[in-house]
């Protein structure tokens, strides 16, 4: 079918212009276009892309908005939140099990009436994990007060997060609003999109921001932004804020027309295709809505009355408006993209009923389906399948099935996971040629380790055979610290590159007993497993296993799980479980695209924080976990290096003696990542090495509080100047040209700032 590109841009009013970009790429391009003055993130897979474009069009110069990485999206919420209390337009972009770490935040920004824009691009919410597109974080939106508005497609996530600002900041309504999209199916699928060709335009429309509100910037006139509210003011409040949301329905409506004036572009209450005599009928909300259309056709020509309705808006919730497009019906499929769980039915088919149940509609049949979790492909012969549902009810004048699980796979007793490797023998494990002594005159531990050959023969804790980037260092600086740790071990990944490429279902590349939990709470998981080990040993009831030794408990957390996690993991510190915490140092959130990481090293490139015109890398020094967590007075502390072989396994064999015998142990391994530093695969050994010998990754160990540098490449005439090791690395070349030399001068001043108070360390125990 030809489209005729002039005769649908002399639709609108006002100056459009064509693009083929993803879902992701056009709520960064509206937001750039609107030009808000904040945005706080946090990478999470899908909607990470939102704010990589947004950094890429900064640094050319394409916008204003001040970009602020977070430490998790709760610390986004509270960035976004505090930025719109201070009277400016704010944005941001999350998914998954990122909104529900923010979600707390949520009824907050709601409950006291301060507008914004969000978009969730929708995702599944673990566990098990799962990064692909279905509607279970959307589902967890509904009772948060904030108006949701959906999109269908690329063009429209352009358009409703245009109309959203406009609806957030009207002044019947003034609520932050959110812009749901599909996951992947929207967010990365490019389609041909019509947008504003002209800046100026968009904000004509959107119009200035509304004055008279109150913020937390008004000298003039001081307020107290969500006092403790006691009963009657509370329910007062909360029946003020509903208002608000039932007032956004008309004004969508009314904010929709003047769009589809504009641009010539309409987004209805309810998209309904072929509703006008339906006798069957699908509901599905974004993505899948557009697929059915095809389904209505072909069942139209087959003489069956079939019609679709989806939701441009959710929030609130059009009871009426699908009661009055359902009364002519005789039996409707509900497709529900995340199930409520005991419900009998997901969100949207409950609301449905009730919707029914309160406009007097008692005949239409309704039937539940849960379909497409987990990013399921819907297909066409899909949809023929959920109106065939609809067409038995009307034929058998029941429902028989009410709810049921559409696209699951009955269960294979013959094809359930079995035992590939057997367990790993003790005595393998426990080579006794590692030995750890405490030294009564110093404190210190002494260890004895055999070269470095006669421990070839422990086994791998981790099978080959997983999905590591050619060259990913990861897992050759974990083996070789494995090298130094006898016996058995339990432990705990992070979410992160380390996670996912070792366990794909029903694969595992864990020899030993594994974990998973997300980025934030890795620590407080594995202090629960710690003391419920000791207390049932304590209780007697792990003799039957004849444990030969206590386990090592091991946390591998890294790709910015420092970050997200360092709460928890200060936390676990304090309470002085006995564990290693075992970071992962590749300077990023590598497992997601290579954000910016607050372990990134200043002017590093990151796909948040671009080379460019006005920006070169990221812009504040790294993090130094390994002090912060020496500031804890945990019994011992350590970096290491793959580069430095028997130095790492050292330090491992000391790590497990603390950590069986004292409490927590904190561990950081600088590991190379090829793909992101954009470097030689086979090189990664060596540019960790001259990360050390420059003095950015000193190796060192604090020990009961007392600092001892394990490797000085002063003392041993090796140091060598920081722009040699930046040399080695693609993301970090550009540090040595001219026009980022004062860049390149902040960063070789603090390191070595930081390499100095070491040394001092060093030379005073009671530093």
């Amino acid at each position: 079918m030809s489209i005729d590109i002039k005769k649908e841009l002399g639709q609108a009013k006002v100056e459009q212009r064509i693009v083929y970009e993803s879902g992701n790429e056009m709520a960064a391009y509206a937001a750039h276009q609107i030009n808000y003055h904040v945005m706080g993130y946090f990478p999470i897979s899908p909607s990470t892309e939102v704010a990589q474009f947004l950094d890429l069009m900064k640094s050319n110069g394409q916008h204003d908005i001040v970009l602020i990485p977070a430490d998790g999206e709760h610390g986004s919420a509270g960035i976004c939140y505090g930025a719109s209390t201070a009277g400016g337009r704010v944005f941001n972009a999350t998914s998954a099990n990122g909104y529900l770490y923010m979600l707390e935040q949520m009824p907050v920004q709601s409950g006291t009436r301060f507008p914004m824009v969000m978009n969730l691009v929708c995702r599944s919410v673990s566990g098990p994990l799962n990064i692909h597109g279905d509607h279970s974080d959307l589902y967890y939106a509904l009772n948060t007060g904030w108006p949701i508005v959906m999109c269908r497609d690329p063009q429209a996530v352009y358009d409703m997060n245009i109309i959203a600002l406009k609806l957030a900041e009207d002044p019947e309504v003034r609520l932050p609003v959110l812009v749901a999209s599909d996951g992947y199916f929207t967010s990365h699928q490019k389609r041909r999109v019509q947008t504003f060709a002209h800046r100026e335009d968009v904000h004509a429309f959107v119009g200035e921001k509304p004055q008279g509100f109150p913020d937390t910037l008004d000298r003039n006139n001081p307020i107290t932004v969500g006092p403790y509210m006691n009963e009657p003011d509370y329910i007062n409040n909360c029946y003020q804020q509903s208002m608000a949301m039932y007032n956004a329905e008309g004004v969508y409506d009314r904010i929709r027309q003047e769009y589809a004036d504009l641009t010539g572009r309409d987004y209805p209450i309810l998209e309904l295709y072929r509703m006008e005599d339906a006798e069957v009928a699908v509901f599905l909300m974004n993505s899948a809505s557009e697929i059915i259309k095809d389904v209505v056709d072909q069942l139209r020509e087959k003489g069956i009355k079939a019609g679709s309705i989806a939701p441009n808006i959710i929030r609130p919730f059009p009871a009426k408006q699908i009661a009055e497009a359902l009364q002519n019906v005789k039996a409707i499929t509900v497709g529900d993209r995340a199930d409520s769980y005991g419900g009998h039915g997901g969100n949207m088919v409950n609301e449905i009923k009730a919707a029914l149940f309160t406009h007097g509609n008692r005949d239409t049949l309704v039937i539940s389906r849960i379909y497409g979790l987990g990013g399921k492909d819907f297909y066409a012969e899909d949809g023929h399948s959920l109106f065939q549902f609809a067409i038995d009810a009307v034929q058998s004048g029941k429902v028989e099935v009410p709810f049921d699980y559409y696209g699951h796979t009955p269960g294979d007793p013959s094809k359930a996971p079995k035992r590939v490797l057997t367990p790993m023998k003790y005595e393998d494990l426990k080579t006794g040629l590692i030995t750890v002594t405490p030294d009564e005159n110093t404190g210190k531990l002494n260890v004895r380790i055999p070269p470095l050959r006669a421990l070839t023969k422990k086994p791998k804790r981790i099978a080959p055979g997983h999905g590591a980037c050619p060259g990913c260092g990861i897992f050759s600086g974990l083996e070789l610290f494995f090298k130094g740790i006898e016996g058995d071990i339990v432990s705990i990944f992070h979410t992160g590159c380390a996670m996912v490429v070792t366990t794909g279902y029903p694969y595992s590349a864990h020899k030993a007993t594994y974990i998973h939990n997300l980025f934030q709470n890795g620590a407080a998981t594995l202090s629960g497993v710690v003391e419920m080990f000791w207390e049932r040993k304590r209780r007697g009831e792990l003799d039957h296993l004849g444990l030969k030794d206590d386990f090592t408990f091991v946390m591998i957390t890294g790709d910015g799980g420092m970050d997200i996690g360092m709460g928890p993991a200060i936390g676990a510190a304090l309470r002085n479980h006995k564990m290693i915490i075992l970071e992962y140092d590749n300077e990023g959130y590598m497992n997601t695209g290579a954000q910016l990481s607050y372990s990134t090293p200043m002017g590093h490139r990151t796909s948040t924080s671009n080379v460019g015109k006005h920006q070169g890398g990221k812009v504040f020094h790294h993090k130094d976990t390994a002090q912060i967590m020496a500031a804890t007075h945990i019994p011992y502390v350590f970096t290491g290096s793959e580069a430095y072989p028997q130095d790492l396994v050292k330090k491992a064999a000391k790590a497990q003696w603390y950590a069986q015998n004292e409490g927590l142990v904190y561990g950081k391994i600088l590991i190379a990542c090829p793909l992101n530093w954009l470097s030689d695969d086979q090189e990664g050994s060596n540019i960790v090495g001259a990360a050390v010998d420059s003095c950015f990754f000193p190796l060192y160990e604090v020990e009961h509080g007392v600092t001892s540098i394990t490797y000085n490449p002063e003392d041993k005439s090796k140091k060598i100047p920081l722009s040699d090791w930046l040399k080695t690395m693609g993301k970090t070349k550009h540090m040595t040209k001219p026009e980022y030399e004062g860049s390149l001068k902040s960063f070789e001043t603090e390191v070595e700032r930081r390499w100095n108070m070491l040394k001092a360390k060093h030379e005073n125990a009671y530093l």
